[in-house]
């Protein structure tokens, strides 16, 4: 790495790491300083960062890890001679820090990795692209009006998709697919799977946009081997899958929070769109087999090839913290593992379309219609206080619970326009 750096003649190594709420922090230092981050770590306020530290406590460390050194990329002359690596957290004695996110995805690893699992995810991120930029009181007006798969006119989003896509190869971050995805001006791109942890660090080098979902493929290895896959099972589902899957299903209202942090995450979970257009967003706690409408759903792209045997949860919100959110999934599943869960029968009907009464009947719960009630059901899960820490449970729940205050207190322009000619 040092001798890239002379040879590249990098002038900047920027150290990144995130908050609770998983927006991305930045040092720069040079790489004479590197001997002494590597050694001693860059001491920095952490009260001064969300949740990590109160006033009184507030000296910590960030030290980089090696293993995720890149050179950036060129798009402009200003990061034309800097590279970056992902921080660990750390109090001043060196032991890990509670409050970084990076550590709770790592301990959520070695409870999987005492059982001999190795956790793989394979995102697929959305993202809308804007003429442009919210904020001064004009509406947001998506840059094209492409359809799923739709090779657009607008030869703007084909091309940010192209560059975002060389951007991330050029980073080491492989892509599996890019494409238009259902609404105007939105666009999706996959990354190839990886593990867990290289996942979340790579998802915050792409960066995260609100308001759109990322698809989460999961499963996991004992070695080489996919314990997911069971060759007799008529879906190819092994035990171990199967117990994964009603985990997830168990615990879905609790860790939906976590995955759906934001206000606007909840516009995606009604199922239907304000003028009653349908959304590839679940709304009701089931699974299926290569069923859309379902809140995890069995993809069988290439049935009878072992390792491509998983699972789809589909509620993740592209602004979610990864870190904490691949944490959470993981500790579900290996909870419904442990305790030997019953998967409930697959829903092979379109769930959007069943009535109310049918749902109910067939047992369907509902997720969480807006942040409140997320956070009441967060509230009271021991699951998701484990797997957080006490430091980072109760911020993320205070800190939620501010905005929700918040947001109920804002007169929206919906009310303006709805009652404000008639009250």
């Amino acid at each position: 790495m040092l001798r890239t750096l002379e040879e590249r003649q990098i002038r900047f190594v920027r150290l990144w790491f995130t908050d609770v709420l998983g927006t991305l922090k930045s040092v720069a230092v040079a790489p004479a300083e590197l001997d002494g981050a590597f050694d001693e770590g860059i001491g920095f306020d952490g009260s001064a960062i969300e949740g990590f530290a109160r006033a009184s406590e507030s000296d910590m460390i960030a030290r980089p890890d090696p293993a995720t050194f890149q050179i950036l990329p060129e798009p402009d002359e200003r990061t034309a001679d800097s590279a970056r690596m992902f921080c660990d957290i750390q109090m001043p004695d060196g032991s890990p820090s509670w409050a970084d996110p990076r550590y709770v995805l790592r301990r959520a690893l070695s409870k999987a990795a005492e059982r001999g699992f190795t956790f793989y995810t394979h995102p697929e991120i959305e993202f809308f692209l804007l003429k442009n930029r919210p904020g001064d009181g004009s509406e947001p007006e998506p840059i094209d009006n492409g359809g799923y798969f739709d090779m657009t006119s607008h030869d703007s989003a084909h091309n940010f998709r192209r560059d975002a896509v060389s951007t991330l190869e050029s980073l080491g971050i492989s892509v599996e697919f890019s494409h238009h995805e259902v609404a105007p001006g939105q666009q999706e791109i996959d990354l190839r799977y990886a593990d867990a942890l290289s996942m979340a660090d790579n998802i915050m080098t792409f960066r995260h946009r609100p308001g759109s979902g990322m698809h989460t493929h999961m499963s996991l290895f004992e070695g080489d081997r996919n314990a997911f896959h069971d060759p007799a099972d008529p879906l190819n589902l092994s035990k171990t899958a199967r117990a994964f899957l009603a985990g997830l299903l168990r615990h879905a209202r609790e860790i939906t929070a976590v995955t759906n942090q934001w206000v606007n995450s909840y516009k995606r979970l009604w199922g239907y769109a304000a003028r009653g257009e349908l959304v590839e967003a679940p709304t009701f706690i089931c699974w299926g087999h290569a069923n859309r409408s379902a809140l995890v759903r069995l993809p069988m792209y290439k049935p009878g090839k072992a390792n491509s045997t998983r699972l789809e949860m589909r509620s993740l919100d592209s602004a979610c913290n990864p870190y904490l959110a691949f944490a959470v999934l993981l500790a579900a599943g290996l909870k419904g593992i442990e305790e030997g869960y019953e998967l409930p029968p697959g829903a092979e009907d379109d769930v959007w379309s069943l009535s109310d009464s049918e749902r109910m009947a067939l047992g369907y719960e509902q997720l969480p219609h807006n942040l409140g009630d997320a956070l009441r059901v967060m509230e009271s899960s021991e699951l998701v206080a484990e797997t957080l820490g006490e430091h980072v449970f109760e911020f993320f729940l205070r800190n939620k619970n501010e905005e929700w205050v918040d947001y109920r207190a804002e007169v929206t322009p919906f009310e303006l326009r709805r009652y404000l000619p008639s009250l």
